[in-house]
């Protein structure tokens, strides 16, 4: 994983557990709150989806250019 996808990480990680003690601190009854932790659960894991498919997708790409360059 290249360092700006380590940086990004991070920052959902970090983005993830601020959200989590957000809901589970705020005055809500516990179905309300387990809705919530469902929904930005669920939000959390298409984040790290689309992460994750753009380290692939740049990966791909690092290694056509190692291929391109071999070749030369």
């Amino acid at each position: 994983m290249s360092d700006g996808g380590k940086i990004l990480l991070g920052m959902f990680a970090g983005a993830a557990a601020g959200v989590i003690a957000g809901i589970l601190l705020a005055p809500a009854s516990g179905k309300e709150t387990r809705d919530n932790l469902v929904s930005k659960s669920e939000e959390l894991l298409e984040s790290v989806k689309d992460l994750i498919d753009k380290e692939k997708e740049a990966l791909k790409k690092v290694g056509k250019s190692k291929e391109e360059v071999t070749e030369e």
